[in-house]
């Protein structure tokens, strides 16, 4: 008994002490810094949480996944919390860390009714540029990728043609060009305006070399398929960063074989760029029809605007320029979709409104995020536009700047903590939404000969039902289940086990069975993702 305390001291100790590392420093972690965080969390928690790693990427990085909860962890109603689906998004993955650390060390209670499943890097060889010597907003793993299809493997990458460490970007002075310089920001290029007969005068494209003499600037980068490009919803075929076909990657497979087994999982809550929690998505009846289902269902819409409004309760920030509503072949879409549930994704930050002197909002988004950034104080946010000697435009004017890789999707990172904890809030806000079956008004009724009637409601104590509209239709939610354990010649009238496609939010459903005997029955209702009731009834 001592060893085992002094066992849980140490790990509690050590959950503390890498929690306290990480609070004290001033930028997002490196991969080995989450990997022992993560360790932490589990050797912290008691038994709560068991850390596994799901396969390792191309790159030789882990794919872990941490699952959290106490007593019958597969029976119970689960959540599903992702992190890193796009590489470049490094606020998502210490988002999915911190919401880990806070619900073992602060929530344990909200483990008494609800599995949680931590998924904090989706796409770890893409995440590890963001420390790299030479910087840039990366999306693909370390998968070696003949992107133009040309024979040559990532011949056609970026290059730091300014030797400052970064990518950014380039411009070229070209009558031919089709961008211009915004008109109250001369720093940002724009695409000029056809339409208002405004004519280019600048090429803009990532800094880079045609270093195949086929004509194209980085159409075969050096990086390999983007794990939010590489899902079975919509896959992109054909399309850079997607696969040559869906899930071709360690990381996706392992990730999408592990959660098929997962019954007990009811939502998820992706960090990524999509998002349909500050505001909800909207129905289309067409897309609903179409063969390939291309609108969220109309009751889970309903949902969706629900938990939205609970969200935007939840998270002080309110949206500014937020439309990306999902991508093809993205996971947020694929938890949708293809497995049937609940599935809410938010990018958890973004650049705050910036109103200018005539009390207009800015629509340009780089705009706007330069301006807040002055109001900030952020220093470096903008890589001034400087000469250089490009030798794919000979006797052109080629510059080379821009906006600074990462800043515009990840806040300074003294602000995460409070942006973490306010979505840790949502997250046990939405679980105490779960699913609940209870039973209500039993009754027991003698009917002489040795028959006993019994009478029950099987209620959803619930504002969300215990399946989405899609996961109903698409038959992969399982059925709730009603057996008696009673031996089927006992059983006069009533099923020995009976099946329920769905109970709606605060709906119930009145069972009865007639009974020959003496004794006891147990009665049991549920499945995984509902949880179970049960119930003795005296014949």
């Amino acid at each position: 008994m001592k060893k085992m305390y002094l066992s849980l001291m140490a790990g509690a100790g050590l959950l503390l002490t890498v929690q306290s590392a990480v609070l004290a420093q001033g930028d997002y972690p490196t991969l080995s810094q989450v990997g022992q965080r993560l360790q932490a969390v589990a050797n912290g928690s008691g038994g709560s949480a068991k850390l596994s790693s799901l396969t390792k990427t191309a790159g030789g990085k882990d794919i872990w996944v941490l699952k959290v909860g106490k007593g019958d962890l597969d029976n119970k109603p689960a959540i599903a919390v992702v992190g890193g689906v796009e590489g470049f998004h490094v606020l998502s993955v210490e988002l999915a860390v911190q919401f880990a650390e806070r619900l073992v060390k602060e929530h344990g209670n909200a483990l008494d009714n609800t599995t949680f499943y931590i998924f904090p890097n989706m796409s770890p060889d893409a995440y590890e540029q963001y420390h790299a010597a030479l910087k840039y907003e990366r999306r693909g793993n370390a998968a070696k990728v003949d992107h133009d299809r040309d024979g040559q493997v990532s011949e056609d990458g970026y290059e730091d043609l300014n030797k400052d460490g970064l990518i950014t970007m380039m411009r070229v002075e070209s009558p031919m060009g089709d961008y211009v310089a915004h008109d109250k920001d001369p720093k940002i290029m724009v695409k000029a305006d056809r339409a208002k007969g405004q004519k280019g005068t600048h090429l803009v494209m990532s800094e880079t070399r045609d270093k195949d003499k086929d004509g194209k600037f980085g159409e075969d980068l050096e990086e390999g398929i983007a794990f939010n490009r590489n899902q079975t919803y919509k896959f992109p075929i054909f399309t850079p960063l997607a696969g040559d076909y869906a899930v071709s990657q360690a990381e996706s497979r392992a990730t999408l074989d592990y959660l098929f087994e997962q019954w007990n999982i009811f939502a998820f809550v992706t960090f990524g760029p999509s998002n349909n929690l500050s505001a909800p998505l909207k129905f289309s009846a067409a897309d609903a029809r179409k063969r390939v289902i291309t609108s969220m269902l109309e009751k889970d819409v309903a949902i969706n605007a629900m938990v939205s409004g609970i969200y935007n309760e939840t998270v002080s920030q309110k949206a500014f320029n937020q439309s990306n509503q999902g991508t093809d072949g993205d996971f947020f879409q694929w938890a949708y979709f293809h497995f049937g549930r609940l599935s809410f994704s938010t990018p958890g930050w973004w650049v705050p409104e910036v109103k200018g002197e005539d009390g207009k909002s800015n629509s340009n988004a780089e705009a706007n995020f330069l301006a807040w950034a002055e109001k900030e104080g952020i220093q470096n946010a903008f890589i001034p536009w400087a000469p250089v000697s490009h030798p794919d435009f000979p006797n052109q004017k080629v510059e080379v700047g821009g906006i600074r890789p990462f800043v515009m999707h990840n806040p300074p990172y003294a602000k995460v903590g409070d942006i973490a904890k306010e979505h840790t809030d949502f997250i046990l806000k939405l679980a105490g939404m779960a699913p609940k079956l209870e039973f209500h008004n039993v009754q027991s009724e003698k009917l002489g000969n040795g028959l006993t009637r019994i009478t029950a409601d099987l209620y959803n104590n619930s504002p969300l039902p215990t399946h989405s509209e899609m996961g109903e239709k698409s038959r992969w939610l399982r059925s709730i289940r009603i057996d008696i354990n009673r031996d089927p010649k006992d059983i006069v009238s009533g099923d020995k086990i009976k099946l329920i496609e769905k109970l709606g939010a605060y709906e119930k459903t009145t069972l009865s069975w007639i009974v020959k005997g003496t004794g006891s029955v147990d009665i049991k209702a549920g499945a995984a993702h509902t949880g179970f009731a049960t119930l003795n009834v005296k014949l």
